[in-house]
Order: structure tokens, then sequence, then C-alpha cells
């Protein structure tokens, strides 16, 4: 297998208690030959596909699962351009140069999500929110205001929030937030049928379950096998694997973590925005269109299934804890939890381009909070390239 196996969820995640949308796989029986293979049929690979079909190529999914089965299944879907690294942090790190581009980018690539939901009309539960980013143990109040500043700086606006209209607004008990705009939310399982059904739509194919054994790259193609022995050719090769790194990828500061998140019965008028706290770990959180708050957190750093698995009693306990010293005002009863694993890296950023020292061989590793948004960078940077009209921002999220 050229990617790593993992369970990558563990419980029942809410989307379950929704409509469950079904795409059209096919069995892969035969050698296929093709311009463009994608490895994945999540989020990522779903935005890749669409991104890349009807533009007169032949483009073929392979997923080793069944479609929408995967990490995407129990992503809390924040679609928000905040990356997990805040500004002021990120600057120290890599320029502001650089820093400012990236935050950029990530706003714009919220906004293509959008676009992207209303021309192929997606019904994915889409909502335009707000989000709140809580002071915590690494950014308190003062950390705030200079973030904000910072944000201003290069043209994100943002508002300082007080600890009393975050209780009078929000019924939060935290001491300042920072409140942005025109971030998104989503059924996320419902979001990838839609991305793959337009791809499908116009003429992409989607093969599951099917795993891929080997790769062997020639002058001017990539040859794959299957377990079952067939053959797969094209001319360009994608991994959109997730949480399953794919074989000698395995790109400096980024790592497979566990995290855990519940949701709450539905309450009549519950409406908030996005939010996340500022600490490590953090907590985050979110409404859902039926009035469920999905919440979020207590990560450790360990990607092992059975380590997470072993504490899921106990980090459910945390949670409902951390939920009910966030909102004292409020009763929430959990009918769903579940523990997943994710991937960061040490800067908040996603690695996507090319594979080092192969010619044709992309990979989309959109790491970090802000999964779904950098899945869409990756979709428009790896489609531009192929497309032959290279992106200029792209040097900021290539593989080192």
């Amino acid at each position: 297998m050229i990617t790593e196996a993992r369970k990558l969820y563990t419980g029942e995640p809410v989307w379950t208690a929704y409509r469950q949308p079904r795409v059209p796989a096919e069995e892969l029986g035969q050698p296929l030959s093709t311009d463009i293979v994608i490895i994945g049929a999540g989020i990522s690979g779903a935005m890749i596909a669409e991104a890349l079909s009807g533009h007169g190529l032949d483009v073929a999914i392979v997923d080793r699962r069944k479609p929408l089965t995967g990490s995407t299944a129990a992503s809390t879907a924040l679609i928000q351009y905040e990356i997990d690294i805040p500004l002021t942090q990120l600057t120290e790190m890599i320029g502001i140069e650089r820093a400012a581009a990236a935050w950029r980018r990530s706003r714009v690539a919220v906004e293509s999500i959008a676009a992207k939901i209303r021309t192929n009309k997606i019904d994915c539960a889409f909502e335009r929110k707000d989000s709140l980013y809580l002071a915590g143990d690494l950014l308190d109040r003062n950390g705030l205001e200079a973030e904000a500043s910072a944000r201003e700086a290069i043209g994100l606006a943002t508002a300082l929030v007080d600890g009393k209209t975050l209780r009078q607004d929000y019924g939060m008990k935290c001491d300042a937030a920072l409140l942005n705009q025109n971030n998104l939310t989503c059924n996320p399982v419902q979001l990838t049928a839609g991305f793959l059904k337009a791809a499908i739509e116009r003429g992409a194919k989607l093969y599951s379950p099917v795993t891929v054994e080997s790769l062997t790259e020639t002058a001017n193609r990539i040859e794959f096998t299957t377990s079952d022995g067939v053959r797969i050719s094209a001319r360009h090769a994608i991994y959109a694997s997730g949480y399953e790194m794919p074989e000698g990828v395995h790109p400096k500061k980024h790592d497979i973590a566990s995290t855990w998140a519940l949701a709450t019965a539905p309450v009549k008028g519950f409406d908030i925005p996005l939010f996340w706290q500022s600490s490590d770990p953090y907590v985050y959180g979110r409404a859902s269109e039926d009035g469920r708050l999905i919440f979020g957190g207590e990560d450790e750093d360990f990607a092992d299934e059975g380590k997470r698995d072993a504490v899921m009693e106990e980090k459910q306990k945390a949670l409902e804890r951390k939920l009910s010293k966030l909102f004292p005002d409020e009763r929430f009863e959990t009918t769903h939890f579940w523990g997943a694993s994710f991937g960061g890296s040490e800067t908040g950023l996603p690695s996507i381009g090319k594979v080092p020292g192969k010619k044709n061989v992309y990979c989309a590793m959109a790491y970090g909070g802000n999964g779904i948004t950098f899945s869409r960078i990756a979709a428009d940077l790896i489609a531009a390239s192929i497309l032959g009209r290279p992106d200029p921002e792209a040097a900021l999220f290539e593989f080192e």
C-alpha cells in the first residue's frame, strides 16, 4: 500500500443524524488509462476533481474506502480563514510578507468555497458565520489587541469584544475575543458529496474500493498497480489521502495527532458564531443548522488509534466540563461523541504541490485547523499547475 492505513475515527460523528447523500462509484475490474488519477475521495480529492473536470481531461478518483467514510465524516466543518498560528506569531516564524500572503490566501479560499457551493448548487446546510477567537493561555486580552492590529494592517478587519459582551450576546464566559466576519459552516459529508457529484457530472470517474499498492514513474506516465493486480496509467497523479500519509512523503514539521468532539441535542433558537480558543490545546465549536452545539478539543500529540480509543470516556467528560465552564448558563445534552485523527504543522500551513523528486506527482496535505479551507487552496494550486497556469503564490505552500 502506498499510503498509510489508519482507523481515522471512532464513535458516532454528528453527521450520521442527517440525510446521507449517495455518490455513484464504480468497480475497477480492468486496466485504466487516464490523464489524471486522484488518490483519495475525501474533501481534498473531491475539490481537486471538481477543479480539474470539464477541461478536456480524463479524471479518475480512487479510494480504498467507500465514498464519504474517511476523515471528512469526522470533521466539525469550521470553515474559516484564520490559521492555527496567530498572524503575530506566524510573522515571527516566516516573515511578514509570507505570513500576510498566507492569511490573505486563506481568506480568498473561504470565498472560493462559498462561490463553488453556489455554482454547483450543493445542498450542504451552508451558512455564513462570524467567528470568535477567544482569549486563552497563548494570547490574553493584550495579545488579542496586538493580533487585531496585525490583522488590520494587512487588510483583515477584526474587532475586539470584551467579556461582558461575550456573556450578554453569546452566553460565553471568557475575558475577551476577536470577532471576525464572513466565515462558513456546512455539513462536510454533504459538501464532499456535492463536489464529487459535480466532477462526475463533468465526466470524472470514481472507483471504490480500490487499494493502490505500488507506483512507478516513467518518462511521461505514472504507473500504479492495485491490490487486485489491476494497472492504472496516468499522466499526472495526485495524493489527496488526508491523514494517511503517502509512502515517502513526510514533510518536516507535519504530524498526525488525535482530537475529540461532541454534539448536543438541538436547542431551539440556539445560534452562535464559530469559536476557537487561543490555547494549547484549544477548544473549538459551532452551531449546526438545527441548533446543536458541536464542540471539540482536548487534542493529544499521538496518532495511535488504540490510545485514542482508550480515553474516549475520559475525553467526553473533559469536554463536557469545559463546555459547561464556557457556557455556564446553558444545559446541554450530549447525543454524539467521536474521536478522530487529524494533521497539524508547526506553522499551521498546509503542504501542497509536486512531491520532491517526482516529475508529475502532486500531493495535497491540507493539515491544520482549517482543513477544508486548505483543501480549496490545494484544488486551486494543483489545478492551475496541471492546466498550465501556475499560481504565483504556490511557493507559499510547496514541499520543502
